[in-house]
């Protein structure tokens, strides 16, 4: 199910457009601010945002420009205003389309759809607090400053990411990153989870808030899922 995250400071918008979403198999998260948009991805990930323009305290430009600096996520921007200069400002600033209210149901849909597209072309994008995985470019990079792995720390941490709060153990980490039936001794592992938070560090990531040993059993990557 592709989730959707609904910015408006209307609770009346938020609903309609949640009603009109949810019966075509999409999770619609509600939230009132723009403000609200930020922390909610800095511990989930979500496949597209529908930002209103128009809010007090950070309207929808600003939003759209914080959000387009930490997370590779389409953002489909929803405005009143028919004016030129202020669709092509949305799509200059990282937009990935516009929808002007009132709407249509089968066009919002459809636009939704075709973005969703689109992304899917980029290859697959993992997010988590400003840190973006391209699993199809094997490139990570955090707050866009580019983060260099080798290919086993590389694949260790999109495993990580993709589950978080799991306990890897060691022999589980093996199998996957190594492959099974390959000899490998735990101390890899140890020293490539080493490697990997070091670097991190080095790019300002506090990893040990998140790349966390659990004792006698292996690792975990702690996070919120959704």
């Amino acid at each position: 199910m592709k989730t959707i995250i609904l910015v408006d400071d209307e609770t009346r918008m938020l609903d309609l457009i949640s009603l009109y979403l949810t019966p075509r198999g999409y999770n619609c998260i509600k939230l009132d601010s723009g403000s609200d948009a930020l922390l909610y991805l800095e511990t989930h990930s979500a496949d597209l945002v529908l930002l209103d323009v128009m809010m007090p305290e950070m309207d929808g430009w600003r939003v759209c420009e914080e959000i387009k600096k930490y997370w590779d996520i389409p953002i489909i921007m929803l405005t009143a205003k028919s004016e030129k200069p202020d669709i092509v400002k949305g799509l200059n600033i990282g937009a990935d389309d516009y929808i002007l209210k009132p709407f249509d149901e089968e066009e919002m849909a459809a636009r939704i759809e075709a973005v969703l597209r689109r992304s899917k072309t980029g290859g697959k994008t993992k997010t988590f607090k400003g840190l973006v995985l391209k699993e199809d470019s094997f490139e990570l990079s955090y707050k866009n400053n580019e983060i260099l792995l080798t290919p086993k720390e590389f694949s260790m941490l999109s495993l990580f990411l993709s589950n978080l709060n799991r306990v890897f153990s060691r022999d589980h980490l093996i199998g996957s990153v190594w492959g099974y039936g390959v000899s490998i001794e735990d101390r890899t592992i140890d020293s490539h989870v080493r490697n990997l938070r070091e670097k991190l560090r080095k790019a300002g990531f506090p990893a040990d808030d998140y790349l966390m040993t659990v004792w006698g059993i292996g690792y975990k990557w702690a996070g919120k899922d959704l």
